[in-house]
């Protein structure tokens, strides 16, 4: 499994796991995904050119609760082994490692069900680092559900180090959440 840039060759395997249901936005999911496809069908070259924003200035993001809030600098990598497997993203804001109270982390990534428990997300988070890493970033911090071990054990794999519990802003229900620090110095 390697990381890519999405691009057009990538794009007819993403269209596939989008249409068997999956989303990168675990809170929003089919939702989410309908919103993708149909930012695709519109313009393909826009959508994936938007994977790499490092200036933000692509559209507000909605939330889970169907509210927006403005777009973080980032960018997404796909996970491939041949086809589509996931996504990593990084977003953060320019000169400062604290982020807004709607976005939840530095990282967020996503495995397709049918390429889990095969080890990717653990190599996904460990490749994408150093490309947080080179942004400026002296720490990522990730989050998780209390009850997704699987996520906690990547982010351990990977040198993360448990910060706190904390309860989501409203934006994500107020529901219980783990927060966890990856030191890169």
């Amino acid at each position: 499994m390697q990381l890519v840039r999405p691009g057009p060759e990538h794009l007819a395997s993403y269209v596939a796991a989008l249409e068997r249901g999956w989303s990168a936005d675990n809170e929003r999911g089919v939702e989410a995904a309908r919103e993708e496809l149909s930012r695709i069908h519109a313009d393909a070259a826009a959508f994936l050119a938007s994977m790499e924003d490092r200036e933000a200035k692509g559209p507000p993001i909605t939330l889970p609760d169907g509210s927006t809030a403005k777009r973080l600098p980032g960018f997404r990598r796909w996970l491939w082994d041949g086809e589509f497997c996931g996504s990593i993203g990084v977003r953060w804001q320019p000169g400062t490692t604290a982020l807004p109270p709607y976005c939840l982390g530095h990282i967020g990534y996503a495995v397709v069900p049918w390429k889990q428990r095969l080890g990717y997300a653990k190599s996904a988070l460990r490749l994408i680092l150093p490309e947080a890493e080179a942004v400026g970033l002296p720490y990522v911090e990730i989050t998780t559900d209390p009850d997704n071990i699987p996520s906690q054990r990547v982010i351990e794999a990977n040198g993360g180090i448990f910060v706190e519990h904390f309860i989501k802003p409203q934006q994500f229900g107020c529901k219980p959440g783990l927060r966890f620090r990856i030191m890169f110095t």
